[in-house]
């Protein structure tokens, strides 16, 4: 799963017709951490909302994914209005899991309720998916989803996963989905 070429995320923005996803600075800690502290968008990640100190480690996740393996997540804004709308990408997270994810990328999208239902995540993820298949040659990426989200799964499903699997991950029933490169 590793990248050919690990590095920051600079340069790393991508543009969708509504969309720009980019890489993170230190100026957006603050939206990602509201982001992570609402609970309406955690009920199904987690089951509750972030603390602040949860919210850094996974900040800094962000930037220690693209600096270690080249790939991360993008924090998502609208091109018009420059609105934060969320968190968009691809990890390797090491989750101990059955069954194991081994080196695939798991995919991840998560959106501020005022964005719901405008496609958003789907536009965002699709456009992360595209650039990881088309610069790293990825086959077949990963996510995992609590069965009660059914706006996620429908997400995955838009994106051409397919449940594949059941687990259970930190107390968690998770359904696993699983995307072959062309589906």
């Amino acid at each position: 799963m590793k990248s050919d070429s690990a590095g920051p995320a600079n340069g790393m923005m991508i543009e969708t017709e509504r969309l720009r996803l980019r890489p993170h600075g230190p100026g957006d800690f603050e939206a990602s951490a509201a982001l992570w502290a609402n609970s309406s968008v955690t009920r199904h990640i987690g089951g509750r909302p972030s603390t602040r100190e949860e919210a850094w480690r996974r900040f800094l996740s962000y930037a220690g994914h693209w600096t270690v393996l080249g790939f991360g997540f993008w924090l998502v804004e609208e091109k018009l209005t420059g609105k934060f709308v969320g968190e968009v990408g691809f990890g390797d997270f090491k989750r101990e899991i059955e069954p194991p994810m081994g080196d695939m990328p798991e995919g991840g999208w998560v959106i501020m309720p005022w964005a719901h239902g405008r496609g958003y995540a789907t536009e965002a993820a699709a456009a992360a998916l595209a650039f990881g298949e088309a610069r790293y040659g990825w086959t077949r990426t990963a996510c995992i989803i609590e069965p009660e989200n059914l706006a996620s799964i429908r997400v995955a499903e838009k994106l051409g996963y397919r449940e594949s699997a059941t687990t259970t991950y930190k107390d968690s029933k998770l359904l696993v989905f699983h995307r072959d490169r062309g589906t």
